[in-house]
């Protein structure tokens, strides 16, 4: 039960608010402004996504987020 609630929220809402800009390709300097964050702040939610899912970079954490549904392209 503890690991389906974790599955259920992997990313946190700032990450995952962040992720969500990325696919729409918005840069780390766009996200940082829109959402009122230094861009190494934005940096630092990416990174912790990377290391949660175990891959090498966004692009890669991207793909992984949409095959869990965590991330959708709409």
């Amino acid at each position: 039960m503890a690991d389906e609630l974790h599955h259920r929220s992997l990313l946190t809402g700032r990450e995952r608010e962040i992720f969500q800009l990325l696919v729409k390709d918005h840069t780390t300097k766009e996200i940082a402004a829109k959402l009122g964050i230094s861009e190494k702040t934005v940096r630092n939610h990416i990174s912790n996504t990377i290391q949660k899912l175990g891959v090498s970079g966004r692009a890669q954490a991207i793909v992984e987020l949409l095959r869990l549904s965590e991330l959708s392209l709409d």
